[in-house]
């Protein structure tokens, strides 16, 4: 199993590198930009296919382990649910040089959400990582 997935891993970082080389030498093209950014989109369904698929294997051989699976998804629900409502508590303009004037309110609503949660994400990571170092450090 681990030498198909790292053939599998071979595949995905030859096509990855010919799409950008592809981009370079076209000279960011409109065509090379597309496939480009539907390769990207791919591998995160790709990705997130995959994680779904491991947690429901992991509960399905570790039934002792859907409690955590459903207190980190009810955490990740609410942190985004916080996000979305204070993201829906104000405007911000983003210029929309294409059409004039400014984008919509629904798409910088989504925008400021997705920040938001993003923050929430290195800070955690961050955190997480400090405290394992000082851990491991009196244990």
């Amino acid at each position: 199993m681990k030498k198909i997935l790292n053939i599998l891993l071979g595949i995905v970082m030859v096509v990855t590198v010919a799409l950008l080389l592809y981009a370079i030498i076209s000279g960011g093209s409109e065509p090379a930009i597309s496939l480009n950014l539907l390769w990207g989109y791919f591998l995160l369904v790709f990705a997130v296919l995959s994680a779904l698929f491991c947690a429901l294997l992991g509960m399905i051989k570790n039934p002792a382990g859907i409690k955590g699976t459903i207190v980190s998804l009810a955490l990740i629900i609410v942190v985004i649910g916080v996000a979305y409502f204070i993201a829906r508590g104000h405007t911000i303009e983003i210029p929309n040089i294409e059409a004039g004037g400014y984008f919509g309110h629904s798409e910088t609503l989504l925008t400021d959400t997705s920040i938001l949660v993003t923050y929430v994400a290195l800070i955690g990571a961050f955190l997480t990582a400090v405290g394992t170092e000082i851990y491991g450090a009196f244990k």
